[in-house]
């Protein structure tokens, strides 16, 4: 491990003067190139006290050896020379952007004399229009199988084409019309070509002006009795429909745009994009990138991601409008580069409302599913959960793999309606009939140090109930399942580890409570979000695991899966208590009608936006009764609105309105069952 102070620059050394710079090892091997407005004052911030620095920045900076910079005129050129630099050395601590799977093209080979189309993956090449890329390979060729009927072009191999040539006759396409023949000289290579342009505007979304074009040339042959052609060009129409109709209008506008989303967790960001033309979607992608430096806001993921995907593009490859979810820093020189490489004017924006904002939230939930189903798979694969547990058995110092653990997550609302949750994972994978939610009772306002020991001391005050049966000196396992159902009891087993979300605090209360209980030999650790550090009882320093842990993976996963257990439980009874604290004065409401309300509206802003016609409707409901429901919502809404402003999480910015969804109704061995 190298100490920074060995390869620190002298001081007046670094001008103040925008340029790229670059980290070395000893071996001479780069390990990160970045950017910056003013060499001096970014490269400063990386030789400070290494206790001020991310976890991720204190690996780059002891990693390196050497640092060294080249002073560029404008942020422009310091763009082009940090991606020319992170192209060709390939630092490990910079983010890239990886495919999550090999997406396919469709491409137009317009460098050749009479240009073919044709579906490919892999690496964009010079003199080939590429649209796309698409999820499908299949949906590609169905598409392209539809506009050859109306745009003949070529789409045959180069030794298909030269075979047919020498012959003079051309192949199956030419015979059926969904080839020109340029082969035999059937058209000429000017008409080839317009064929071939007509075929990409179209695909650019120009497809209004052609089916416009057509169906007046339709009317025109049927106004001159050329009743075939008439018919063809009806057929043609269809066809274009029916492959218009697999794209449907997302931006009433027609507007050609990228819109981009990201997903993040403290080590991994997944990208998506769709790339809209004409208003309709015309292909999406997705990316997979480790967040190598810890300092990267969403800002810097985003422009960057934007240095990536459009190095190399020229012209209409680059949309005039791209909308982001953040704007990045260096906005202005990333536009002035998308203009110059496009050579007209290009847009970097943020969707605020309508159509486009909508469809942002899509490409996010697009995002979201990506990152999840990579860390599913991740988790799922066997030898990459022993790795895990191995890791975590290591790091803790553990005498076995801890084969179950359980988490620990408190949810409130400035300290009213404090729930927790549990989950359990069995072998690296989750174990949801094991969950359990439980509702905090001798902890007053909000405490999660005092809640995590209630919740705790309640849990293994249970397990020990259950084993108080058991003879001594006989095997445990008849003991511990329930012998009427054949199910385990709910808290009969033993965890490996107790992981609970938190720092030394709830470590320290945790370990107290399992302590009083006489059950200090189970292992305990906390998992800090802010810098994912895993604590353990009585140590100053914490665990620090590898960033490309797969035991740090699988206890971040653990403890979100125990954070959003304890969420959905809090806003479900956040919901259920405001709307029976509405229809409590509702004269012959009883409880199975309220059931009946939740179930159908769901929430308590559904239910005021109902009619006394709904309402009554429901089973059990008459009119009289459906009046009475109706007026006490009303009424208290008009008051809530009056007398208060509205509630806001100050931890996440959520404003708490009463649309919250009501809690469904569990069945029996429902998994997260509540215990009171």
């Amino acid at each position: 491990m190298a100490d920074p102070s060995s390869y620190r620059p002298a001081p007046g050394s670094i001008p103040d003067s925008p340029g790229v710079y670059r980290f070395s090892d000893s071996a001479g091997r780069v390990i990160y190139v970045g950017k910056a407005k003013n060499l001096r004052a970014r490269l400063s911030s990386y030789f400070q006290d290494l206790v001020n620095l991310h976890p991720r920045t204190q690996a780059m900076v002891t990693t390196a050896a050497k640092v060294e910079w080249t002073v560029v005129r404008t942020e422009v050129e310091s763009l082009q020379l940090e991606y020319s630099w992170i192209k060709e050395f390939d630092p490990r601590f910079n983010v890239k952007y990886r495919d999550d799977k090999s997406y396919p093209w469709l491409a137009i080979t317009l460098d050749e004399d009479y240009p073919r189309v044709m579906v490919g993956r892999g690496q964009k090449k010079k003199g080939i229009r590429y649209f796309g890329p698409y999820s499908h390979a299949w949906a590609i060729r169905e598409t392209v199988d539809l506009l050859l009927r109306v745009f003949p072009m070529r789409s045959c191999s180069k030794g298909v084409f030269n075979r047919h040539r020498q012959m003079g006759r051309p192949c199956l396409l030419g015979y059926i019309g969904k080839c020109a023949a340029p082969c035999t000289g059937q058209v000429t290579q000017e008409e080839h070509r317009q064929i071939v342009d007509d075929f990409a505007a179209f695909l650019s979304g120009q497809t209004a002006t052609y089916v416009r074009r057509l169906e007046k040339e339709m009317k025109a042959a049927a106004a001159e009795l050329e009743y075939e052609r008439a018919a063809k060009i009806r057929d043609d129409l269809a066809a274009l429909d029916k492959a218009l109709a697999k794209n449907a209008v997302v931006l009433g506008d027609g507007t050609d745009t990228d819109v981009i989303a990201l997903s993040e967790d403290p080590l991994e960001v997944a990208v998506q994009i769709f790339y809209v033309r004409g208003g309709r979607i015309r292909g999406e992608r997705g990316w997979i990138a480790d967040k190598a430096d810890g300092t990267a806001t969403t800002g810097d993921l985003v422009s960057r991601f934007i240095q990536q995907t459009y190095a190399g593009d020229s012209g209409d490859a680059i949309p005039r409008e791209i909308l982001v979810p953040t704007i990045p820093d260096d906005v202005e020189a990333l536009t002035q580069w998308l203009e110059e490489t496009r050579g007209t004017r290009v847009a970097i924006r943020v969707p605020q409302r309508g159509d486009k904002k909508a469809l942002m939230e899509t490409v996010e939930r697009n995002a979201l599913q990506t990152l999840t189903m990579h860390k599913t798979k991740r988790a799922s694969d066997l030898t990459t959960r022993n790795q895990a547990l191995e890791e975590i058995q290591a790091g803790l110092d553990l005498a076995e793999a801890p084969l179950r653990m359980e988490c620990y997550d408190v949810s409130n609302l400035q300290g009213t309606e404090v729930v927790a949750s549990m989950v359990v994972f069995e072998d690296g994978l989750p174990r949801k009939s094991e969950y359990r939610r439980f509702v905090i009772k001798g902890v007053e306002g909000q405490n999660d140090v005092a809640s995590i020991a209630e919740v705790l001391t309640r849990r293994f005050k249970r397990m020990i109930e259950d084993r108080a049966d058991i003879p001594e000196g006989e095997d445990p396992t008849a003991y511990l399942v329930d012998p009427e159902t054949g199910r385990a009891k709910k808290f009969a087993y033993t965890p490996g580890l107790v992981v609970v979300d938190g720092g030394p605090p709830q470590v320290a209360a945790a370990r107290q409570a399992l302590d009083e209980l006489g059950l200090g030999d189970i292992p305990i650790c906390g998992l800090a979000k802010r810098l994912e550090e895993v604590w353990i009882p009585d140590e100053e320093d914490p665990v620090i695991f590898s960033r490309t842990s797969e035991g740090l993976y699988l206890l971040q996963r653990l403890r979100d899966e125990a954070h959003r257990f304890a969420i959905t439980h809090h806003r479900n009874r956040r919901s259920k208590s405001m709307v029976e604290s509405v229809l409590d004065d509702v004269p012959g409401l009883g409880e199975v009608r309220r059931k009946t309300l939740l179930r159908h509206f769901g929430s308590l802003k559904k239910l005021r936006q109902a009619t006394i016609d709904e309402v009554a409707e429901l089973p059990g409901f008459g009119r009289r009764t459906a009046e009475a429901v109706v007026l006490a919502v009303n009424t208290a809404a008009t008051t809530a609105e009056s007398g208060r402003a509205p509630s806001v999480n100050t931890a996440t910015g959520e404003i708490l309105g009463d649309d919250v969804p009501a809690p469904a109704e569990a069945p029996n061995g429902d998994p997260g069952r509540t215990e009171n």
